[in-house]
C-alpha cells in the first residue's frame, strides 16, 4: 500500500504535496509512542525539515527569482526533495510519522519578501549552501549513529544526492558571485 501511494504521489507530481509553509510538526512527538532511538528520531526530524524547506523555498524561487539558473536549480530541488521525502516515508518504521509540512518558517520568512537579485543571493546562500551543509551533516550523523537499519540505509542512499545538490549550489554561487 505504501508503495502504491508513493508511486501515485510521484505520478501526480508536486500537486500531491500539500503546502502550508506556516505549519510545523515535530517528528519527535509523533514517534514518542514507539521505541525509535533518539538519534533516529532526530534524523527523521532533520531530514523531513530539510526536504520540506527545500520544496517550499523552491516554490518561492519560482515566484521571486527572475534568473533562469536559479529557477532551474529550484526546480531540480523540488523534484529531488519530493522523491527524498517519499523514500524517507517508506524507510520509516511502522507507526513513525514523517512530517510533511515541517519547513523552517523563519528561513522562509526571511526570503519571501525578497525579489530579483536580492532573493537569488539569499536563496543560494541560505537554502543552496547552508541548507545542504546542514542536511549532509544530519545524514552523515544518521549513517554513523543511527540504530534503525532502514533509516540508516535510506540515509546512505540519499547522501550522494544531497552532496550533489551542495556541489550544484556551490557552482551556482560561484557563477552568480555569491560568497559562502
Amino acid at each position: 500500500m505504501k508503495r502504491v501511494t508513493a508511486i501515485a504521489a510521484m505520478c501526480c507530481g508536486l500537486a500531491a504535496i500539500p503546502h502550508i509553509a506556516g505549519a510545523q510538526t515535530e517528528a519527535a512527538s509523533t514517534t514518542a509512542a514507539n521505541s525509535l532511538p533518539q538519534a533516529d528520531k532526530d534524523f527523521v526530524q532533520a531530514a523531513s525539515k530539510s526536504s520540506s524547506t527545500e520544496i517550499d523555498a523552491a516554490k518561492l524561487a519560482t515566484r521571486n527569482s527572475s534568473d533562469k539558473d536559479v529557477k532551474s536549480f529550484a526546480h531540480h530541488m523540488m523534484v529531488d526533495h519530493t522523491k527524498l521525502t517519499m523514500q524517507l516515508k517508506m524507510a520509516a518504521p511502522h507507526g513513525v510519522e514523517v512530517p510533511k509540512d515541517n519547513s523552517d518558517t523563519a528561513m522562509l520568512d526571511s526570503l519571501k519578501n525578497l525579489h530579483g537579485k536580492a532573493f537569488d543571493q539569499a536563496y543560494i546562500q541560505k537554502v543552496g549552501l547552508q541548507g545542504h551543509e546542514e542536511a549532509i551533516s544530519a545524514f552523515k550523523k544518521e549513517i554513523s549513529d543511527g540504530q534503525n537499519a532502514d533509516l540508516k540505509k535510506a540515509a546512505q542512499k540519499a547522501l550522494p544526492t544531497i552532496e550533489e545538490h551542495y556541489k550544484m549550489a556551490q557552482d551556482l554561487a560561484s557563477k552568480k558571485g555569491v560568497t559562502q
